[in-house]
């Protein structure tokens, strides 16, 4: 007899899964009698949390859905926090947990590991929570989970399964088959009216996100095509090459980028919200679009959301920027003034550059190192300075190369767990550095057995201010006496290699390229610490 666990993961294989992140219980147990026996790989966070942000570190990199398996009650509050990070951002995440047996569920009855409603309380961070009520529904809710995911916007799914269901015979569904779901092309009408706005427009820009980020070539070339300066959200980065003369990075909350925006006539909006963590990261209001406003989004709630459009279409992102591409090249493009373009990105640049401060350029300075150390380096960040500078002042030359929480939901400790999943959805040798700070890392520092179990190479460079000092100047600004920001800092040196990693303290520039280089070389995780207040003195820039 073939379980209803068994089956499911004869059709997660189906589905292309060939990970999976999960603490076994006795809850789950019965999961795990068919991933004993598949292709798929699992990996043992040592908290469900960091399960669910190395299924989130796995996604940014693969592009695939990360898939968790998760306990009954305690597994579910704990990974609820890496699931409203994946729901900010639009991460594809699937959840399958355990929850007790029908006839028990909400009985109140102090069962182990009991909650009142389960499916209730995870509805609020995934675009929707499934009970299964018997074994035969399995095919049709994962084939809507996996719709989601190939075709909408894609956000956490949960899928809870009684555990009477979890054993219920399902040999009647060994013939099930994956369900394919084609995105959603670009209706012509809109594509017409946004195609003429375009070509008319003298000062023409474009905003892009995280939700565009497989369009990057079409998007490149209709830039090229407009002439027209191209800002990036967080997300985003890496859509254009770092030095491409249309590129205005991730610096829209920065008053003299908010001016370029403001002189431009048509602004096309594609696979962005247009929200705060990305257009006001210093939460001063005033971020505005005078000109004619398009918007291009998988989501027809989102194209609506924070700027209304004067012309909005609902389509996958590389379907309607090819479609706008292949429009504009039948149309006579105008003339347009030579103050527009790659010269007025330039003048954005000339007067943003001297603007960093000491911390800033000290920051970059030390992103800067990593990069031309490790040209190819995924750089996974969490909620700390250098992070924050980076989000700013650094540009990649690809897409999925830069990722952090301080997005979206901002959560901390996220890196360490979202770097292991990273390396794992890379899918070759390509380093994959965690930038955290020594606050985050305390939050989810066991995980750093957890790279060690898993064999990934991840480098964890441990930017160590002793203590939450982003916060410690919010106060101090405010007039708020610090209470709680200056914590006490272990020896991470000493606790990294207790749990069995290699691990150093370094200074300067050349001792880090010399550190990261024997890192990249390691079959397992290296953490690199340094002390920020050395590290500013001895860089000073």
């Amino acid at each position: 007899m073939a379980t209803c666990g068994e089956v499911l993961v004869n059709l997660l294989e189906g589905y292309g899964v060939d990970q999976v992140f999960g603490i076994p219980g006795v809850h789950t147990v019965e999961l795990y009698r068919g991933l004993a026996r598949s292709s798929i790989r699992h990996v043992t966070p040592r908290h469900e949390q960091g399960a669910g942000f190395m299924a989130d570190g796995y996604a940014r990199t693969s592009g695939k859905p990360g898939v968790c398996f998760i306990i009954t009650g305690p597994g579910m509050t704990n990974i609820t926090t890496a699931m409203g990070q994946a729901y900010a951002d639009s991460i594809p995440m699937l959840v399958i947990s355990s929850v007790q047996s029908r006839s028990q569920l909400g009985g109140g009855r102090g069962k182990l590991h009991e909650l009142p409603n389960q499916g209730a309380m995870m509805a609020g961070v995934a675009a929707f929570s499934h009970t299964l009520m018997s074994a035969a529904e399995l095919p049709a809710v994962l084939a809507r989970a996996f719709a989601l995911f190939q075709a909408g916007r894609p956000r956490p799914v949960h899928i809870e399964i009684p555990l009477d269901v979890l054993v219920e015979n399902a040999d009647a569904l060994l013939g099930s088959e994956p369900v394919s779901v084609a995105r959603a092309g670009a209706a012509p009408s809109a594509v017409k009216q946004m195609s003429q706005l375009l070509a008319a427009a003298k000062r023409p820009l474009i905003l892009a996100g995280g939700g565009a980020i497989d369009a990057a070539p079409a998007l490149t070339q209709l830039a090229e095509a407009l002439g027209a300066p191209v800002a990036l959200t967080i997300n985003a980065k890496g859509m254009l090459p770092a030095r491409h003369p249309l590129l205005i990075g991730s610096t829209q909350t920065l008053v003299a980028t908010r001016a370029l925006v403001a002189e431009a006539d048509v602004v096309l909006a594609i696979g962005t919200e247009l929200a705060e963590t990305d257009y006001d990261v210093t939460f001063a209001g005033g971020f505005e679009i005078p000109g004619a406003l398009l918007r291009i989004d998988i989501d027809p709630d989102q194209t609506v959301r924070n700027y209304p459009p004067q012309v909005a279409l609902v389509a996958d992102a590389q379907i309607a920027a090819e479609a706008l591409l292949s429009a504009l090249s039948n149309k006579p493009l105008p003339p347009r003034s030579s103050a527009w373009g790659a010269d007025r990105v330039a003048r954005l640049w000339a007067e943003l550059n001297p603007t960093w401060d000491a911390a800033t350029r000290a920051q970059t300075l030390f992103l800067n190192t990593v990069l031309e150390t490790l040209p190819n380096a995924v750089l996974v960040g969490d909620s700390t300075q250098p992070v924050y500078s980076g989000n700013l002042t650094l540009n990649l030359d690809q897409p999925r190369r830069w990722f952090n929480s301080s997005t979206g939901y901002g959560t901390l400790g996220y890196a360490l767990p979202a770097a292991i999943g990273a390396w794992l959805g890379r899918g070759d040798e390509q380093p994959v550095v965690c930038l955290i700070g020594d606050g985050g890392l305390q939050f989810s520092l066991p995980e750093l057995a957890s790279a060690v179990e898993a064999r990934t190479p991840i480098i964890v460079l441990l930017w160590n201010n002793h203590g939450y000092e982003e916060i410690k100047k919010y106060m101090v600004n405010r007039a708020i006496e610090p209470v709680g920001v200056d914590i006490y800092t272990p020896d991470f040196i000493g606790v990294a290699k207790a749990l069995g990693c290699a691990a150093e303290s370094i200074q300067g520039i050349e001792p880090l390229r010399t550190a990261l280089r024997a890192a990249a070389d390691r079959p397992g995780p290296t953490l690199i610490e340094i002390n920020q207040g050395v590290w500013m003195k001895e860089v000073a820039v």
